[in-house]
C-alpha cells in the first residue's frame, strides 16, 4: 500500500492533484497542468469540497501562482492567506484580474513562439497560474451590468481556450448547472467536468455534456445524503462515480500554515 504523505519541499502542479476515491476504492488522482476543471452540482452536495482539495494541491505547490475569485468571500477564504491574488464579490476588479490574465497568456504565447515550442514545462523558469472561480454564476449573472457580465464570460472563455499551453488553468465552480451559466460553448473547453448532485437528469448534462443521463450517468440519481459524490469526466473517457476528499477547515487551517512556510522560503 501507498503512504499517502506531503514531501517536505511541498508538491509540484506536474504532479497529479488527488480528489478521493473511485467506487472501485482506486484513488482518483488526474493531471491538471496543461488541463481545466467545472465542478457543478445543487447547494450542499459537496462542491465546495472537491474545490478545496484543488486549492489545497495549488497551495502546497511552489512552482504556482493562486488566484482565487471568490464571489462570497467566505468560500475560499480561508486559503486567503497564501493567494498571490484574491478577488471577493468585485466585478470590475474581477475583470482588471482577467484583462491581466490575458496579457500574460498572450505575453507567454508570445515567448513561446519566439524560441519555436508549443507549451511551457516544469524546466522553465515560469510559475503556472491557477485561477480558481467560485461561485461562477455570481461574476457572470449576477453582479455588475449585463456588459460586464458579457465581458466576463468572454475574457474567461478565451483563458480556458488558450490558457492551457501558456500554464494558466482554470479551476470553476457553480451551484447553478444551467445553461445560461455553463453554456456548451464554455462547458466543452474544460477537460475535466465533476457532475455533483443535481436536482433534473438536464442539469446532469448540462454539467458532464448532452446525451450522458440517458446513458444511465445521471448526477440526479445521486441520494441527498451522498454529499461528496460525484460523476467525474475526463477527456475521452466515460464518467466514474467517486468520492470525493473531505478537508475539514481544521485540516485546512494546517495546511495553509504549511503553505505559507513553503511559499516564503520559495520567495526568500
Amino acid at each position: 500500500m501507498r503512504k499517502n504523505t506531503i514531501p517536505v519541499a511541498g508538491l509540484s502542479i506536474y504532479d497529479p492533484v488527488h480528489l478521493g476515491i473511485y467506487e472501485d476504492g482506486y484513488g482518483v488522482d488526474i493531471e491538471l497542468i496543461w488541463r481545466n476543471i467545472l465542478l457543478a452540482g445543487e447547494p450542499g452536495a459537496g462542491k465546495s469540497v472537491g474545490l478545496n482539495n484543488i486549492v489545497a494541491h495549488g497551495a502546497l505547490c511552489p512552482d504556482l501562482s493562486l488566484w482565487l475569485f471568490d464571489g462570497k468571500q467566505v468560500e475560499l477564504g480561508l486559503w486567503r492567506e497564501v493567494a498571490d491574488l484574491f478577488v471577493g464579490p468585485d466585478i470590475e476588479r474581477a475583470l482588471t484580474a482577467l484583462e491581466r490574465l490575458q496579457a500574460e497568456m498572450d505575453r507567454r504565447y508570445a515567448e513561446l513562439d519566439r524560441v519555436r515550442r508549443r507549451k511551457i514545462d516544469r524546466h522553465d523558469p515560469i510559475d503556472v497560474i491557477m485561477v480558481v472561480i467560485d461561485e461562477l454564476a455570481l461574476f457572470s449573472a449576477t453582479m455588475g451590468t449585463k456588459d460586464q457580465q458579457e465581458q466576463f464570460v468572454r475574457l474567461l472563455r478565451d483563458l480556458v481556450a488558450r490558457g492551457r499551453a501558456a500554464g494558466i488553468i482554470v479551476v470553476a465552480a457553480t451551484q447553478r448547472p444551467s445553461a445560461d451559466i455553463i453554456p456548451t460553448s464554455l462547458r466543452d473547453l474544460f477537460g475535466y467536468r465533476m457532475a455533483y448532485r443535481c436536482t433534473t437528469d438536464s442539469s446532469s448534462d448540462i454539467i458532464l455534456g448532452r446525451g450522458w443521463a440517458s446513458q444511465s450517468f445521471d448526477a440526479s440519481h445521486i441520494a441527498p445524503e451522498e454529499r461528496g459524490v460525484a460523476l467525474l469526466l475526463a477527456e475521452g473517457g466515460i464518467p466514474r462515480r467517486m468520492k470525493t476528499a473531505y478537508l475539514t477547515d481544521a485540516h485546512i487551517h494546517s495546511l495553509v500554515e504549511y503553505a505559507r512556510q513553503i511559499r516564503t522560503r520559495k520567495t526568500a
